[in-house]
């Protein structure tokens, strides 16, 4: 069967409407912090080691490559826990027409952006 349809093979000229991204981005975020677990318990163990450990473990969270690293980790957890909300929502039909959904991705990115900022303060 031969059909006339066009085939568009490159990705990269896809637009993907927002509440795709946001979808696309918890997937991301869900695989972050499952690499990420392995880092907490490395730290986790460390810090229950020795009373030396538990100075490593906290000159390195307070290193600024291990102050990004846990920054980035809380923005994986804050982004996947709305977003994971957000879609929870979806299952029982809450916003799942089209201007819902843009406006359910855009309150998403908001609202990681405040919480993440807020802990943020709080933490450091």
């Amino acid at each position: 069967m031969k059909t006339d349809r066009p085939v568009n093979l490159n990705i990269f000229t896809i637009r993907f409407p927002l509440a795709a991204i946001v979808s696309i981005t918890h997937r991301i975020t869900g695989a972050i912090l499952f690499v990420g677990i392995a880092f907490g318990l490395y730290a986790l163990q460390l810090a229950l080691s020795s009373p030396q450990g538990f100075d490593a473990a906290v000159e390195v969270s307070r290193s600024g490559f291990g102050a990004v690293v846990l920054l980035g980790l809380l923005l994986a957890v804050v982004f996947h826990l709305v977003a994971g909300i957000k879609h929870l929502l979806l299952d029982f039909h809450l916003g799942d027409s089209l201007e819902a959904a843009q406006n359910g991705a855009i309150a998403v990115i908001i609202l990681t952006l405040v919480i993440t900022g807020v802990l943020g303060v709080m933490l450091w």
